[in-house]
């Protein structure tokens, strides 16, 4: 660093070379020099104290610890970014570069940002719970309900002393005034708020009256915001029967309650908006209805007075409908009695060819018929009954004439007899009888029982083969 000095910014005012004499200026100058180079861009944590804002819109003021404090400026470039009003006995954290003001010889902090002392530790614990409750699915699309087009009673969940509510009543006054509001009041930062809006949430969906909520308040700080941060306030809003608008601080704040609810609004009056109806947008649309209707009415009467005028041209006199339906009832009446003059005629006809039917099948000339067939028949059944005998006695005769010539009653007339065993069986071999056996001999006019002495067989004959 000092060999980059020049040797005219080092050079002794008295001009002599042994001893090496500076200016104030140049005290200060090197000595600012050397702290922006060695601390370079750094945070500070620190209490506000002793702060000034003055017409230049620059911000003074000192930053202290138990032990120490320094000075601290931030420009107007750079404090007009802050989102919070800085105030003191804040505890901040300051992004900046320490320096020196030479006109002073002030040891300073130049602030290039500020956030209130843990925001860090918030910002962080918002991430956790929102990585949680992303895991648990209550971020999911698919869960949310749907907001009704025309809600039937609105609830409101937030302070009843705040900006909040009366510009969300303002927006539903001016959209549509006509939707009932209950509001359920609730502390929306501060001990107890945690409590109050689970309560309130849980007490609408109990009621059951309203059929769309809106939680909501006033834009602030991370922590003036932090109770619509609590899983507690995420997990109620999750569990509503009630579809949730989420409107809470201004458009760049976002909370874990607008992850979790149906809806988000980036305002209060942005959630009344989204929440109500445009009265204004309805009434044109009745208007152009009822101007539609008036045109379809008159369209339709302007229809039915041409369909009218045509009926009332085809529409004839009543005597002139009634004289021509009486000519077709004449003609009706002469084409009736020349069809009964042929029906009567046909009927003559008819009648004459049953009456001649009617001679012909008289019952004494039917009996008279009957009685001719009848003795036909009987002579026909006497000689079929004789030509009948005749051919019977004859076959009879020829009948017993071969039975008398083959009869062995005529055998035994001849001399011979049929021997039979005591089984009855016919004996015609010696080989069927034996010695003691007691056999019948049949005569023509008896039978002889017998005893077998002693059977002979004939030499000149061989005994048949049995088998």
């Amino acid at each position: 660093m000092e060999n980059n000095l020049s040797s005219s910014a080092l050079s002794p005012t008295s001009g002599s070379a042994e001893k090496q004499i500076f200016s104030v200026s140049q005290l200060n100058r090197r000595a600012r020099q050397l702290l922006e180079t060695h601390l370079s861009l750094l945070w500070v944590d620190g209490e506000v104290s002793n702060l000034s804002r003055p017409a230049s819109g620059h911000w003074y003021f000192t930053l202290k610890d138990d032990k120490a404090q320094i000075r601290c400026a931030m420009f107007r470039n750079r404090n007009q970014k802050v989102k919070f009003k800085l105030e003191s006995g804040q505890q901040i954290l300051i992004r900046g570069r320490v320096g020196l003001y030479e006109n002073r010889g002030d040891y300073q902090l130049i602030a290039e940002h500020i956030e209130p002392a843990g925001l860090g530790e918030l910002q962080r614990r918002f991430e956790q719970l929102k990585e949680k409750l992303a895991e648990q699915g209550l971020f999911d699309a698919t869960r949310k309900k749907e907001l009704p087009s025309f809600p039937r009673h609105l609830g409101i969940i937030t302070s009843p002393t705040g900006a909040a509510v009366r510009d969300i009543l303002h927006v539903l006054k001016r959209r549509f005034p006509l939707l009932p509001v209950t509001i359920y009041p609730c502390a929306v930062q501060g001990n107890g708020s945690v409590a109050e809006i689970v309560t309130a949430v849980q007490k609408a969906n109990q009621h059951g009256e309203c059929d769309l909520l809106i939680v909501s308040r006033g834009g602030g700080s991370i922590e003036d915001l932090w109770s619509f941060n609590e899983e507690a306030v995420a997990r109620a809003i999750a569990a509503s029967k009630i579809p949730i608008i989420c409107g809470v601080g201004h458009e760049t704040d976002t909370t874990i309650a607008d992850f979790v609810a149906d809806a988000r609004a980036p305002t209060p009056s942005a959630a009344a908006e989204l929440a109500s109806p445009d009265g204004d947008e309805l009434l044109q649309n009745l208007q152009a209805y009822d101007n539609w209707f008036h045109q379809r009415a008159k369209l339709a009467l302007y229809n039915a007075a041409q369909q009218l005028n045509g009926l009332r041209k085809r529409l004839r006199h009543p005597s002139d409908i009634i004289n021509t339906h009486s000519q077709h009832l004449d003609h009706l009446e002469i084409r009736l009695h020349k069809a009964m003059e042929r029906c009567l005629h046909h009927l003559e006809i008819r009648l004459q060819q049953l009456q001649t039917r009617h001679q012909a099948q008289t019952p004494q000339l039917r009996l008279s018929q009957l009685v001719l067939q009848v003795s036909h028949l009987e002579e026909r059944l006497s000689a079929a009954i004789e030509k009948t005998l005749t051919d019977k006695r004859q076959g009879m005769s020829s009948a017993l004439a071969l039975l008398q010539a083959v009869s062995p009653l005529n055998t035994l007339e001849r001399g011979y007899a049929i021997v039979q065993n005591k089984h009855g069986h016919v004996i015609s071999h010696i080989a069927d009888a034996h010695e003691n056996d007691k056999v019948a001999v049949t005569l023509i006019d008896g039978v002889l029982h017998c005893l077998v002495e002693e059977a002979v067989q004939a030499t000149n004959q061989t005994p048949p083969n049995k088998h």
